[in-house]
């Protein structure tokens, strides 16, 4: 008896010892938010090595010109497929300003286009019927579309849609059993440093600072305009930087994409924009501010 309870004492002491020695963890603890200058370098360092080793089925585009739909594939450079073209001496390179703070860093993308489409390109606040696959660098796919799906450009993560107005849309036709056929469409790949994704967020199985590679076919565009007041959404973009999301004429936290009285006189953007309906928005002051986005005309 003497014994089962030494042995019973000695137990629990060491399970006291080993969970005490455990660290805990704190649910409250927000990890640091990363650099953006060094994980701007660490990004492109990764997507630069993604794009030397790796190639797309580009002779499949070159010996069917006139075929669709193909579906764009990558691959790694090696065995079989030693002597193909890398993606680094295909993609074009995109440079996004980013502010952070007071300082602004330069941030590149890389985009390839293996189809250029026959139609109209999008703006970055129109809306797009695609389809679409997502995947990581280690070739871990995190979303996909096989069948088309608008997708409002304005709500995407910015690297997608800073590159989809490089595309053109096609045509289509309606087959006897109701379904579309698309042709004549753009397509191509879309490789983005995390700062243009979702950066420290982590995102479904997107891990935190991620750089992401999508695949897409843009079949339709829509131009948009978000709050119906008469304007295109893309026409919102009063500093022409491309960014509507960042033109507030009023200061009241809504973008003028989204405001229906853009200066917030009381007066409806789409009562001051174009009254005669000559095409030129209105400036009844004549001080070079058009009436909508001036508040004391």
């Amino acid at each position: 008896m003497k014994t089962y309870i030494k042995n019973l004492n000695y137990f629990f002491i060491t399970l006291l010892v080993f969970f005490s020695g455990c660290k805990k963890d704190n649910p409250d603890e927000v990890e640091e938010i990363r650099d953006l200058s060094e994980q701007t370098i660490a990004d492109n360092s990764a997507l630069i090595q993604y794009l030397e080793t790796h190639f797309y089925n580009y002779d499949d585009f070159e010996k069917n010109p006139d075929k669709y739909p193909i579906e764009i594939t990558l691959d790694t450079i090696a065995e079989d497929n030693a002597n193909k073209t890398p993606l680094i001496d295909q993609v074009t390179k995109k440079t996004i300003e980013l502010i952070n703070g007071d300082d602004k860093i330069n941030v590149d993308l890389y985009y390839l286009v293996s189809r250029q489409g026959r139609g109209v390109s999008p703006s970055v606040a129109d809306s797009t019927f695609v389809t679409y696959k997502g995947i990581l660098l280690n070739g871990v796919k995190f979303d996909e579309k096989v069948y088309p799906v608008w997708f409002d450009l304005i709500s995407v993560v910015r690297g997608f849609r800073e590159v989809l107005p490089e595309l053109s849309d096609g045509t289509f036709s309606i087959r006897a059993d109701g379904t579309f056929d698309f042709k004549d469409y753009g397509q191509g790949i879309l490789f983005i440093p995390s700062s243009l994704g979702y950066y420290s967020n982590n995102t479904g199985s997107i891990p935190a600072y991620s750089p992401l590679i999508f695949s897409v076919s843009l079949y339709l565009v829509n131009q948009s305009d978000h709050d119906l007041d008469g304007i295109l959404s893309i026409d919102e973009d009063v500093n022409k930087d491309n960014n509507p999301l960042n033109d507030d004429t009023d200061n009241d936290g809504i973008y003028n994409l989204f405001d229906t009285d853009d200066d917030g006189d009381g007066i409806l953007t789409s009562n001051e924009y174009d009254q005669n309906d000559d095409g030129i928005p209105d400036d009844s002051d004549n001080d070079g501010i058009p009436d909508y986005l001036d508040s004391d005309q």
